[in-house]
């Protein structure tokens, strides 16, 4: 166990566990306070909570020396690619239970696949660019995402994929590419240099 404790504090998670948690409170609390701002059936507010919490864990993928991990006697692909599907889960857990406590504004489909694609962008970006940056491109896409035109196209619902409704083809597939994509080249190459 001490392993654990020990990986755990090497990959900041307490850190970005704290970020995750407050805000998804603060998201709550304007989604609860209501306002004037969007309405329930309004995508944002979760997809924002889901993408601060995906960016927070970002800073996670990599440890304190990314060459003495390279030279680790331990198998790194599958300890990767179980902290990004964690991370996932942990971001998309910690809305849906503050959910519970009142205020719904998203359904669990929605939370799951949103969360599951955000973290292989983090995940996609971890590998291009390194876990310093690995926020970048979900920050920008969710930035494209919130001032693109209403998507009527096909190439417009894969880039709007996180706002569409749960159950959208495009959204589903294309944040399932996301997720295997990211996942599967985070856990081979690791975080860039």
């Amino acid at each position: 166990m001490r392993w654990l404790t020990l990986y755990a504090r090497s990959r900041q998670v307490p850190a970005s566990l704290a970020a995750v948690v407050i805000s998804v409170v603060a998201v709550w609390a304007l989604a609860r306070n209501g306002s004037g701002g969007p309405g329930p059936g309004d995508p944002r507010l979760p997809v924002l909570v889901l993408a601060t919490g995906a960016m927070a864990a970002s800073i996670g993928l990599s440890g304190q020396d990314l060459a003495l991990d390279r030279t680790a006697a331990i198998r790194w692909v599958p300890r990767r690619a179980a902290h990004v599907l964690l991370c996932g889960v942990v971001v998309g857990t910690v809305l849906l239970m503050v959910q519970a406590m009142g205020e719904s504004m998203a359904t669990t489909a929605f939370v799951v696949r949103d969360s599951a694609g955000l973290m292989g962008l983090v995940a996609l970006g971890a590998a291009l660019s390194g876990a310093p940056y690995a926020w970048t491109l979900p920050f920008a896409w969710l930035s494209f995402s919130f001032f693109a035109p209403p998507p009527t196209s096909a190439p417009m619902q894969v880039a709007s994929w996180m706002l569409l409704p749960p159950g959208t083809a495009a959204g589903t597939w294309t944040a399932l590419i996301l997720a295997v994509a990211g996942t599967a080249a985070y856990a081979v190459a690791g975080p860039r240099r």
